[in-house]
């Protein structure tokens, strides 16, 4: 018997939310798909949680938007604060969008329970494998087909398969085995992230999605159910280059931070403290032969603006259409050859853009600069063209209207 295309799955590394998702975007399509994490379990650890308009409307579509939203947090609206004076400079309210989109809000729902969900809906789909502890030790594209080789509790093991996408993170094995360049540079300063469950709505009026500006420390404030629902909030912070972990994480110095972020009476319970390198990158190319780049393997950007997943999930849905289409001999493969053209200036334009002016507006320290910058946020919230102008690029469906017409050309 003769096989085609369509017999042999699509291989992907790396199972975070990204992998996962286009694993359950292909199997709905009747396209078989093998998943290769290397960890033993979905990572928990707090990362990425914001999730946009643009995205939730991939995830309706996926048929999670319900169990997104009852595992995660409505956020209608987001501000921007001064941060000395503890003053709002503005807020926007995404219901502005309501004519634009179903979904006029974000959500807050962490990776690892996207993740999570995505898994359990892939159970149902006899063409679809996850195998966990099972890391991709080498690639090889073969033509007519790629093959990987993997450990396994039996060893190693070699897989063959149509296409192989590497989602297996900004250190990825997939992306260093193409010897593709991963452009751009890393912050000299690390980002602490403290968990809190102190209700800074309830005693400061602060949004589930806060920026607050100053030329000495700026942060970021958000909000997401946590794993018992009862909510937690993360505070984002810059560290100075050059402090040891030790210094940064010290108890009396997490502690001293939120109290000179907003001061209150008593100890602020801390449930986690992390601290990460942070990074502006994008992948020289996002394909190379039978393999493709997806989600932090491809680019990875600083978070002020929760872009970076939803970029990700973005790519997912482009390439598991564009796969879907060539492998059921629907489009030529030559249609393939556009993942690449449309999502790596996409990302660039959105979300690397996007991410780096984020941060320079929060950190910006001449005081004329800092007032027209917020003398331009009050103008733009207050002018409902110019308001709902900002959300549709914010939220990443302007940038998804234009890669579905691009997408949708011949």
């Amino acid at each position: 018997m003769r096989t085609t295309m369509s017999d042999r799955p699509v291989l992907i590394a790396g199972g975070g939310p990204v992998g996962i998702l286009l694993a359950l975007a292909l199997a709905q399509r009747n396209i078989p798909v093998r998943l290769y994490e290397a960890s033993d379990a979905i990572n928990e650890a707090p990362r990425a949680s914001t999730l946009h308009p643009a995205t939730l409307e991939m995830i309706s579509a996926l048929g999670l938007l319900d169990d997104v939203i009852g595992q995660g947090l409505i956020a209608p609206t987001f501000q921007f604060w001064d941060r000395p004076t503890r003053r709002i400079v503005a807020e926007f309210d995404h219901a502005i969008l309501a004519k634009d989109t179903k979904i006029p809000f974000v959500v807050q729902c962490e990776q690892h329970k996207i993740a999570r969900l995505g898994l359990e809906r892939l159970k149902a789909f006899p063409h679809a494998s996850v195998s966990f502890g099972a890391p991709v030790a080498s690639i090889a594209d073969c033509g007519d087909h790629v093959e990987i080789t993997t450990q396994t509790g039996l060893g190693m093991e070699t897989v063959s398969g149509s296409y192989l996408v590497g989602a297996d993170g900004g250190r990825s094995t997939v992306r260093k085995a193409l010897n593709i360049d991963f452009e751009g540079y890393t912050f000299p300063e690390r980002f602490l992230v403290l968990t809190t469950p102190f209700d800074f709505a309830t005693e400061h009026g602060v949004a589930f999605r806060a920026y607050f500006s100053d030329p000495d420390e700026w942060a970021n404030l958000f909000k997401v159910s946590g794993d018992d629902g009862k909510g937690r909030w993360r505070a984002v912070f810059p560290t100075v280059p050059g402090q040891t972990d030790e210094e940064v994480l010290d108890e009396s110095a997490t502690e001293a931070r939120l109290q000179k972020f907003f001061p209150k009476a008593g100890r602020y319970d801390i449930f986690h403290r992390n601290i990460y390198r942070v990074h502006q990158r994008v992948a020289a190319s996002f394909r190379k032969g039978r393999v493709f780049l997806a989600g932090d393997s491809a680019h990875v950007n600083n978070p002020i603006g929760g872009l970076g997943l939803n970029c990700g999930v973005h790519d997912a849905m482009q390439l598991a259409d564009q796969l879907a289409a060539v492998m059921l001999d629907q489009r030529p493969e030559t249609d393939l050859d556009r993942y690449n053209g449309i999502r790596r200036p996409m990302n660039i334009e959105y979300v690397q853009q996007q991410t780096i002016a984020n941060k320079k507006r929060l950190e910006e320290r001449g005081p004329a600069a800092r007032e027209a910058n917020f003398d331009h946020l009050r103008r733009t919230a207050a002018d409902p063209v110019a308001h709902r102008a900002f959300l549709m690029r914010t939220s990443l469906l302007e940038s998804v209207r234009k890669n579905a017409s691009l997408a949708g050309a011949s």
